[in-house]
């Protein structure tokens, strides 16, 4: 489903979604200002199309000990097809990287790590990210405060 194929009461779904997943349908309904029957229609089209793919919870990464934020350029000697699919396949083994963006500037990767401390991630770059395959360079950004998420 295309983006110009959601009307307004979809989008408002959406958002209200967006902004607690929890919502029930009686509460959702009455957002949207429909009954609970074409917002459950809704919603399960919104599910089955792909535009709703899942619900989570925002979990506090700092009461879970992944306060630290360290955003990491990654250039690879490789780009060719073989060399991306290797690298993005190992990347998903590193459960401290949190997001893995490929991105069109002068390096090849951008990636979001979390982890305890400094040191912990002074050790993730130098054991995990620096051995992936194919990286040639790094460069490391440490947050210092996240204003939104």
């Amino acid at each position: 489903m295309s983006s110009d194929r959601l009307d307004r009461i979809d989008r408002n779904i959406l958002s209200a979604l967006s902004q607690d997943g929890r919502l029930s349908m009686a509460e959702l309904a009455r957002r949207v200002g429909l009954s609970k029957t074409p917002v459950l229609a809704r919603l399960k089209r919104l599910e089955k199309t792909g535009v709703i793919r899942g619900y989570a919870a925002i979990v506090d990464r700092e009461r879970m000990g992944e306060g630290h934020v360290a955003f990491v350029q990654v250039t690879l000697s490789d780009t060719r097809s073989a060399a991306l699919e290797a690298f993005n396949r190992a990347v998903m083994a590193v459960p401290e990287i949190d997001q893995c963006h490929m991105i069109a500037a002068s390096f090849d990767y951008l990636l979001k790590v979390r982890t305890k401390d400094i040191q912990t991630y002074r050790r993730v770059l130098g054991e995990k990210i620096s051995g992936l395959p194919h990286v040639s360079h790094t460069s490391t950004f440490v947050a210092m405060e996240t204003v939104r998420e």
